[in-house]
């Protein structure tokens, strides 16, 4: 992705490709050493992973090795290297891009990008680690830089070859352009689609299910309500012993849902080594601040007992 869409000058970060055994002094000499090197700051990527497993800001030399230690030991898991041994020893280095962080939900329809969603991600993901938290939508950008965000999503889909089926993407929206930080040929995931309803009720998933099938899209319009959907952190390392706090979060006023999806005597793994959360939080207003307001307000409702882990031997 990284390759193509710099091929075709979509505005994307400057990158390099390390692995497994390439030493962190070498890495940290090519980060600006090379014609497209991305420069300090850097984020680290391993390939073979997801949900922001592994994705760690490096401000230098040190951060970065301390990073790839980091990574190498994840992607050593057998079970990674008996999926692809290929990708499971690649890592992205790449430049990191300041700036607020969105996010573009929609569909390809013979090569067109049609948005359903544009949403905002009101915390910042500045590292070290890059865990999502609050997606809210209508976006408060100004509609002249989301048109933008869906012209630069439907270059990047060009780019890379994609014309039919769901697209989420994300991408940064400080300076002159949007910048891609992804483009992925899925929907948007976990149980985030829920907070979203378009036409005459139809969720994301009959859409994209009727648009697989070859019928007509029909009224893809959101509701015009304010939603949103936060995905709740999980603060620290441990065995989730309980959950307070569950009905007073129901009943702040906005919210319409909380689901806790993590059961108890679950081990509790956070970033960057983890890629799950606790659970998510919906809600939905007339504008996106009282949904923002919703959402956190309802988060400081709750709390959990985890105990630490025991250790072995």
């Amino acid at each position: 992705m990284r390759a193509a869409l710099a091929a075709a000058g979509v505005a994307s970060p400057r990158f390099l490709v390390t692995d497994l055994d390439e030493p962190a002094p070498e890495v940290a000499r090519r980060v600006n050493a090379e014609a497209a090197a991305p420069g300090w700051p850097v984020v680290v990527k391993p390939l073979l992973l997801s949900g922001s497993r592994g994705v760690i800001r490096a401000d230098d030399a040190a951060a970065l090795a301390t990073a790839l230690g980091r990574v190498r030991t994840m992607l050593r898991a057998p079970e990674l290297l008996e999926l692809d041994a290929v990708a499971a020893r690649q890592i992205l280095v790449e430049a990191f891009v300041p700036g607020p962080e969105v996010a573009l939900e929609g569909v390809l329809v013979r090569g067109t990008l049609r948005t359903l969603a544009i949403f905002d991600k009101p915390d910042p993901l500045d590292g070290p680690y890059f865990e999502e938290t609050i997606y809210q939508t209508p976006s408060r950008l100004p509609a002249i830089t989301q048109a933008e965000v869906s012209a630069v999503v439907q270059r990047a889909a060009r780019a890379m070859g994609l014309c039919e089926g769901p697209v989420h993407a994300e991408l940064r929206t400080a300076g002159d352009a949007p910048v891609v930080i992804e483009v992925a040929a899925r929907s948007i995931g976990g149980l985030c689609s829920r907070m979203l309803r378009f036409g005459t009720g139809r969720s994301l998933e009959e859409i994209l299910v009727r648009h697989a099938l070859g019928e007509p899209l029909g009224d893809a319009r959101r509701e015009a309500a304010a939603v949103g959907t936060m995905m709740i952190p999980i603060p620290r390392a441990g065995v989730l012993k309980a959950v307070h706090g569950e009905a007073e979060a129901r009943a702040v006023a906005g919210i319409t849902e909380v689901v806790i999806s993590e059961a108890l005597e679950r081990v509790l793994v956070p970033l960057p080594e983890g890629s799950s959360y606790l659970g998510f939080l919906f809600a939905r207003a007339a504008t996106p601040a009282e949904v923002e307001h919703a959402l956190r307000t309802a988060h400081a409702c709750l709390s959990f007992t985890i105990a630490p882990m025991l250790p072995v031997g």
